[in-house]
């Protein structure tokens, strides 16, 4: 908030019908939105140049005996595409005991009220308008508009003894690309800042597994509130899922794991705990179990399992073509910045460039059986809470960089896997080559350290979620299919982090190139394999997969 952020009303009347106040919605829209939604940590817009604040939509909503507004603010830039952003209005009069509750950035501007003084605030922070979310989720309410109807949905989560009980509640201090509310530190409530023309896919996603499986190691749907306008995709507000209590995420306890093996690695001695591989492979079921939850034969469109399409083909290659360029290209250009262990991984890379674009090639025209379902989208251990004794997986929200559209695309649980294969490769690599510990210790003897530590927890991982998947399943052909589907993912998501490295932390280049070169020998062997083909067909004599259980 700044000083000069002052609005002037002759009286609150003013504020209960906005929607008909031309100067007031000017007042908003170009002195008081854009410095204040410039302070936001979800406002995505910074580093571009606004050129225009408008409140494209304002849908009254009843706050104690006033109202608040749910608005949808427009915010169009000099270059590239427009945006737009949920914000709550609120207003408080200053001898209002609720105006006292509000934190310094939830204050927009200070408002003259005739005789008085209040607060615009984010409505956020008024706890009668959390209250009014929770309530009219639990009673499955309507606000019908002109602009379009608010819907506010029950899901399964939400107990039948909470219905109808006034549960304490309060913002969580988090700076992240969304708002996050607690109800009754049982409920978490998501409000999505940044807004698309459509059904937001973490919403679909956790009530599809809620709804319609017995998967319970995701934090529950419990509710949500959309915009629906005729004519126009549902477009979503408000998520709300049971609260999860856990210890840390998996990336910090794979940490903790790995701080006890990395004390003995400048003593030469290699073990790890079998606490370790209980865990990796609990989270291997549970990823398989994730995917037989998203694997419906009767379900609707939006979840029905597919085949591997020419289209969906030409997606992948499309995306694997584009990234290749222009890694090549950073290389290339960043070369002389790389440690002598990254220089020697990229030679391998850019030399085996024949051998990557046949592999990719060869995606568009071998036959393949498996199907493809919808996923997580953005797997890996940063996503996984380790509570008491287990596992829960959260945040289906996609890639944080796609479209919307791109989010929902199907492919195969495959993809979720390779993320999770390339983070535990990120976690011991980062440890071991950033570590005071192993500080003076050779680099290709970190490096050969590391890939004991990864292959045996990659292996166990994979043969638990091979175990829980079963064999056979519809979801995979067989061994050979899904090496094949394995490695294209892998691929795809090794030569992604590699561009993010090269720009951002050069020093760690070399753990998407020992990736790529990982996917590169199993090429290799596919290669050899398939110019030894038997009676028996294809197959993989060794190789990344080693179990026999799909």
């Amino acid at each position: 908030m700044t000083e000069a952020a002052v609005l002037n009303l002759a009286n609150l009347p003013d504020w209960e019908d906005i929607k008909n106040k031309a100067e007031l919605i000017q007042r908003l829209e170009t002195e008081v939105l854009p410095p204040y939604v410039n302070t936001c940590r979800w406002f995505a817009g910074k580093a571009r140049q606004p050129i225009r604040f408008q409140l494209r939509q304002i849908h009254p909503v009843p706050v104690g005996s006033s109202v608040a507004y749910l608005t949808i603010l427009g915010v169009e830039y000099s270059e590239g595409d427009a945006e737009n952003y949920l914000l709550p209005l609120g207003l408080l009069e200053s001898d209002q005991p609720e105006a006292r509750d509000i934190p310094p950035k939830g204050i927009m501007a200070k408002v003259k009220l005739g005789n008085g003084r209040g607060l615009l605030i984010d409505a956020m922070y008024d706890e009668r308008f959390r209250e009014m979310l929770y309530g009219f989720m639990a009673s499955q309410h309507t606000l019908a508009g002109p602009d379009g109807d608010l819907q506010f949905l029950r899901g399964r989560g939400l107990a039948e003894e909470d219905l109808n009980t006034r549960l304490p509640s309060r913002v969580l201090p988090v700076d992240s690309s969304n708002s996050a509310l607690v109800f009754g530190n049982k409920y978490f409530v998501k409000l999505y800042r940044k807004l698309f023309s459509e059904t937001n896919p973490e919403v679909e996603t956790v009530s599809f597994i809620t709804e319609h499986s017995n998967f319970d190691h995701i934090p529950a749907y419990a509710g949500s509130v959309v915009l629906k306008q005729e004519g126009a995709p549902d477009v979503t507000l408000v998520m709300m899922q049971l609260m999860v209590e856990n210890r840390k995420d998996s990336w910090d306890l794979t940490g903790d794991y790995l701080n006890d093996f990395l004390y003995q690695v400048p003593q030469r001695m290699f073990s790890i705990r079998e606490e370790v591989f209980d865990m990796v492979e609990l989270l291997g079921q549970r990823t398989g179990e994730l995917h037989c939850a998203l694997y419906n034969q009767h379900a609707g469109p939006e979840f029905a399992p597919e085949p591997f399409t020419d289209e969906y083909r030409e997606f992948i290659i499309g995306r694997i073509e584009h990234l290749l360029e222009g890694r090549y290209n950073l290389l290339i250009d960043n070369y002389t910045r790389l440690d002598p262990l990254a220089q020697r991984l990229a030679w391998v890379f850019m030399e085996a460039k024949e051998l990557i674009d046949d592999f990719v090639a060869d995606f568009r025209c071998r036959p393949i059986e498996s199907l493809r379902i919808r996923i997580h989208g953005d797997y890996h251990l940063g996503q996984v809470l380790a509570t008491q004794n287990d596992f829960v997986i959260i945040d289906f929200e996609g890639e944080p960089e796609s479209s919307i559209t791109e989010r929902k695309i199907k492919h195969s649980p495959l993809k979720d896997v390779a993320g999770m294969v390339r983070s535990y490769h990120y976690a011991v690599s980062a440890k071991l080559f950033g570590s005071a510990e192993t500080a003076g210790i050779e680099a290709d003897q970190l490096q050969r350290v590391s890939d004991r530590w990864f292959k045996l927890i990659r292996d166990t991982f994979m043969d638990a979620y091979l175990e829980t998947i079963g064999s056979p399943h519809p979801l995979f052909k067989d061994n050979a299919e899904i090496n094949f589907l394995l490695l294209i993912y892998l691929l795809e998501k090794a030569v992604y982090e590699l561009g993010y490295e090269i720009s951002y932390r050069p020093h760690w280049v070399k753990i998407p190139l020992k990736g790529i070169v990982d996917v590169i020998r199993e090429i290799e062997k596919i290669r050899i394999a398939d110019g030894n083909l038997t009676n028996e067909g294809r197959g993989l004599p060794t190789g990344l997969l080693q179990t026999k259980k799909a």
